[in-house]
């Protein structure tokens, strides 16, 4: 169902005198190759934009326009981390998903005052947070992140595309579509898919039905 965020928990923050609220949100979790990137992003407080929503309820057109609206304007403080499939693989990826949270907010220029997180809360974490199951349905502030942590994302799975073009990592980001697991059953896994998901461990599993089983990190940042 779609649904609309907004500033609540944002003003609940700034009422009590928290001024920096960032959002931090990933992409790429429970996908079967390439990295999990996560994005934090402080808003300014009169920030408004229109189209602006949880990624997922965005249509990939657009979801590329605000991106660059977030990412042109001066106003808005924004980084991400990136954690590669090598290293999901060393420390499992829940661990990989902390650490690249961990990443992305250590890297914006102006440290935040609150952090607010979609999901389960972070530890250990370097600010205050607040955790917000389905957060970027509910905080503009974790949709911007969402947003930049999930095109980042897309267009590191598309440069992917020339080096292993078999695997049309373009079309499904590596994420477990029907055409993936097909490509994974015929080609068996590629240098970028992560060795401790079982589809990619037993490639030779059926379509249907499986389970997941479950370096370094690069920052970008204004």
């Amino acid at each position: 169902m779609y649904r609309r965020c907004g500033f609540r928990y944002e003003k609940k923050l700034r009422a009590v005198g928290v001024a920096r609220i960032a959002g931090i949100d990933e992409a790429g979790r429970g996908a079967l190759a390439g990295p999990v990137v996560a994005a934090a992003v402080i808003l300014p407080q009169r920030f408004r934009h229109r189209k602006l929503n949880d990624s997922k309820q965005l249509a990939p057109e657009l979801r590329e326009k605000v991106y660059f609206d977030l990412t042109s304007n001066a106003e808005i403080i924004w980084a991400v981390g990136v954690i590669d499939h090598l290293e999901i693989d060393r420390i499992n990826i829940l661990r990989a998903t902390h650490k690249a949270m961990r990443a992305a907010i250590t890297a914006l220029w102006t440290p935040p005052d609150h952090v607010l997180i979609d999901g389960l809360p972070v530890f250990p974490f370097p600010f205050p947070q607040t955790a917000i199951i389905d957060g970027d349905c509910y905080s503009l502030t974790i949709a911007a992140a969402s947003v930049i942590a999930k095109v980042t994302r897309d267009t590191m799975m598309r440069d992917f595309c020339p080096r292993f073009p078999e695997y049309c990592f373009s079309q499904h980001k590596g994420y477990s579509t029907e055409l993936h697991l097909t490509k994974l059953h015929e080609f068996g896994p590629c240098p970028i898919h992560r060795r401790s998901f079982e589809p990619v461990a037993q490639p030779l599993l059926a379509l249907e039905g499986f389970i997941q089983v479950g370096a370094s990190s690069t920052r970008f940042s204004r």
